[in-house]
């Protein structure tokens, strides 16, 4: 849905109720490495949310996904923080729980809209300014 290059990715994890404040422990101090990975692979505006019930909701930006996720499967950082953190998820059919938690498609980005509307109030105007001439 985005008009320019930055992609914006949503995704979806479930984590295990009982190992939410755990889960909670772990993010407010993620490896220095690890959060040096991330940057490292494009990723921006990372954020994740978490729900009583363990639903996480997670969002990046990042220029090219395919090439970040590539990244990070390559960087020796990764895979122990993966490791770490893979037993806070619910099992997601054998994946990895940062390959194979489904994204969730855009629907709606304001300035997306906002940028459409000015294009055709533009064309609107100019079309009305060459009809009067």
């Amino acid at each position: 849905m985005s008009t320019g290059t930055t992609q914006r990715i949503c995704f979806q994890l479930q984590v295990d109720p009982a190992r939410l404040d755990e889960y909670r422990q772990r993010h407010a101090a993620v490896w220095p490495d690890m959060l040096r990975a991330i940057e490292a692979s494009g990723r921006r505006n990372y954020s994740l949310f978490l729900r009583e019930d363990g639903l996480l909701i997670g969002y990046y930006e990042v220029d090219d996904d395919a090439a970040a996720q590539a990244a990070l499967a390559n960087d020796p950082r990764t895979a122990p923080w993966e490791a770490e953190m893979a037993p806070f998820f619910v099992a997601l059919s054998g994946d990895r729980p940062d390959q194979g938690a489904p994204h969730l498609p855009e629907v709606f980005h304001l300035e997306d809209q906002l940028a459409a509307l000015d294009a055709d109030a533009a064309s609107v105007t100019t079309t009305t300014e060459s009809s009067d001439s």
